[in-house]
């Protein structure tokens, strides 16, 4: 009986090849659109946390001055070596902290120049950023402590300068300094903020503060928290520490700011994951307006039909089979819209993956659930003609015109 109805509704669909693409062109697009901009948006969401953690795990940076309207980084004092000597005897639970200094300066090799970012530093930066060597040698104490003119290159300042030749041991020139290079770091790629972190060369803090900055600041202090530690108590002890060695008192407000790495993390991650569900929303708007095209369409082909369903009804068919009729009609139609949906959406997600380079992060469940949701648009929005269809006055539909 069933198989019989199916085929009735598989038939009537055939016969009006044209509208029915026009009619399931609804759904197709919301289940589409759905599966889409869901999977696009969990791609996104695990790009952020990989570029997140490029940036190193569990790392706090600690800057002097506060963000805000009306408040100033220039006016507040600068950290020295000082800070980082009392940090790193004082907190518990670290891995390392790092002093970090940075201006963008000129680095020559032969007739080769390129302008990077230079960051003074010392042998605990790479260790906080989670970032190894892939030629060479990181600093040694002696380097940092008598400033001896040595530096590592991140990868894009290697393959400018050198190209394919090795470049550890040979000499580069650091705006006016000239430095031996000691190491060469691994690939980072982009950080999670836009800038290119291959595009640096890391020197011994005091030769950065004496020959490329002039001064003895520190502008900004990495501190890395031990695998298993809370950083928001490492971020306390910090704060707590800094408060006292700057003399503020209890009521002030602090001249530094902490920024913890995994609440940022944490921030971009939820942001996305709203906007990812505020899209997926926004697309099964249109699975709605395609069930109300469903509808639309079944009610045209009930009055179409209306003298066939008399002719039905006269010969003896019950107003259930007659109802099943034209609900399996609806199913069958929104079911493949369903189908054409998910291969589509899937298709377009791999596209945008590809062209945006993030991750295609499939999710299962979502293509489960707009696929359902596109049988139940059929249930529900077919029900009405359906039901219409069969409470036909057998008489007046023989006499309809």
């Amino acid at each position: 009986m069933f198989y019989e109805t199916l085929k009735l509704a598989v038939q009537a669909i055939r016969r009006n090849a044209l509208r029915s693409f026009l009619t399931l062109l609804g759904i197709v697009i919301g289940v589409s659109a759905v599966i889409a901009m869901v999977t696009i948006g969990n791609g996104t969401t695990e790009k952020v946390k990989e570029e997140m953690a490029k940036l190193g795990s569990n790392v706090l940076f600690v800057r002097p001055g506060q963000w805000g309207p009306g408040r100033s980084s220039a006016t507040a004092k600068p950290f020295d070596m000082r800070d980082i000597a009392e940090l790193r005897s004082q907190l518990h639970g670290v891995r390392a902290v790092a002093p970090m200094g940075q201006q963008a300066v000129t680095v020559v090799y032969g007739s080769e120049s390129r302008s990077v970012g230079t960051i003074g530093t010392d042998a605990s930066y790479i260790v906080t950023q989670d970032w190894g060597l892939s030629e060479g040698r990181n600093f040694v104490e002696g380097e940092i402590r008598s400033g001896r003119a040595s530096a590592s290159s991140a990868r894009r300042v290697h393959e400018k300068l050198f190209g394919s030749t090795d470049a550890v041991g040979k000499r580069i020139r650091v705006s006016n300094v000239s430095c031996e290079v000691i190491g060469i770091l691994e690939e980072k790629g982009e950080s999670g903020f836009g800038t290119d972190r291959d595009d640096v060369v890391l020197m011994p803090i005091r030769t950065y503060q004496r020959r490329i900055a002039g001064n003895t600041d520190v502008n900004t202090i990495n501190v890395s928290a031990m695998d298993g530690v809370d950083t928001s108590k490492v971020q306390a002890d910090i704060e707590r520490l800094l408060r006292e060695r700057r003399g503020i008192t209890e009521g002030e407000e602090d001249d530094f700011r902490v920024a913890d790495m995994k609440q940022i993390a944490d921030t971009q991650t939820a942001t996305t994951g709203v906007l990812t569900a505020l899209l997926g929303a926004v697309a099964g708007v249109s699975l709605l307006v395609g069930g109300i095209g469903i509808m639309n369409i079944m009610l045209v082909s009930v009055t179409e039909r209306t003298r066939e369903i008399g002719i039905r009804l006269a010969i003896g068919a019950q107003e259930a089979q007659v109802l099943m009729q034209f609900l399996v009609e609806a199913v069958v139609l929104s079911l493949l819209g369903g189908t054409i949906g998910v291969v589509l959406g899937l298709a377009l997600a791999g596209a945008a993956s590809a062209g945006m380079s993030i991750p295609f992060v499939l999710d299962p469940s979502i293509v489960v659930i707009a696929f359902g949701f596109s049988a139940l648009i059929g249930v529900v929005f077919g029900y009405f003609p359906a039901r219409r269809a069969a409470q036909l006055n057998p008489i007046e539909a023989l006499r309809h015109e």
